[in-house]
């Protein structure tokens, strides 16, 4: 029997993504963090601070994915909208959250900076949330449904991650093999796509490299079924071989992760 994947959906959310000024760097530690415990990142949405937008992209992710984790709006300031267009998303109110309050109070109140009503904004939680713990900087994230609302800053939201990662529930983790080859992209296309066929269990990309001055091209295996990746790999070389070249095994960690897979 085929195991139902675990799948999870990200919504980053935030005008600065979309002009450039801050780069992201969320998407890619989700990716590999929840691959680790078997759920797969299946889709990564960017959205600007806009009340309509974040409600449909929550709802959207929200009905297609297994879990859905949110970056970015939960701040201080008058543009951190996420918590109210998540709580309207879910048909939530929203309220000033007592143990919230008693987080962010005892955390200022040794900080010798003020607790002011910006601050105190951190604190509202849409009703029925559970609160997601911060080890850095006390303001919580939630929990609604299957939407994990976390910051944006990705120190704070790594620290938040790891309190969460035991309560969710995997599937099979996938694993990876990468056999790079000094063979073009385009001459390995055809052959690959029927090595592809063969395997429907497997996910293959190839992704061009220019190192010490030659072309050749990494090619990226992806599975939970590990016989399947094995025999897949294995198809794979020999196609390099057919070719005319040997077969070079890659580091995984020097190709971009999830991207230009062919399903």
């Amino acid at each position: 029997m085929t195991a139902i994947p675990v799948t999870a959906g990200l919504l980053i959310i935030g005008n600065e993504i979309l002009s450039g000024r801050t780069q992201d760097k969320n998407g890619a530690y989700l990716g590999a963090q929840l691959n680790e415990i078997g759920i797969k990142l299946s889709e990564i949405r960017v959205v600007r601070d806009d009340e309509t937008a974040i409600v449909d992209a929550v709802r959207a992710l929200s009905e297609t994915y297994t879990y859905v984790f949110t970056s970015g709006g939960i701040g201080p300031t008058h543009d951190d909208i996420t918590t109210a267009c998540i709580a309207k998303a879910f048909g939530a109110e929203v309220e000033r959250n007592a143990e919230a309050m008693r987080r962010l109070t005892a955390h200022y109140a040794g900080s010798g900076v003020e607790f002011n009503d910006a601050r105190k904004k951190m604190a509202e939680i849409p009703v029925g949330a559970a609160l997601i713990d911060n080890p850095v900087s006390a303001a919580p994230g939630f929990i609604i449904g299957n939407v994990h609302v976390l910051p944006g800053v990705p120190r704070i939201l790594q620290g938040m991650f790891e309190g969460l990662r035991s309560g969710l529930s995997g599937g099979a983790k996938v694993d990876s093999r990468t056999v790079a080859c000094t063979v073009g992209e385009g001459t390995v296309a055809g052959a690959l796509g029927d090595v592809q066929a063969l395997f429907p269990e497997v996910e293959i990309g190839s992704y061009p490299y220019f190192r010490a001055g030659a072309f050749g091209t990494s090619l990226v295996l992806r599975s939970a079924d590990v016989p399947k990746l094995e025999a897949a790999t294995e198809a794979v070389r020999d196609l390099v071989r057919s070719l005319g070249a040997e077969p070079i095994e890659a580091l995984e960690e020097a190709v971009p992760s999830g991207a230009g897979t062919a399903a």
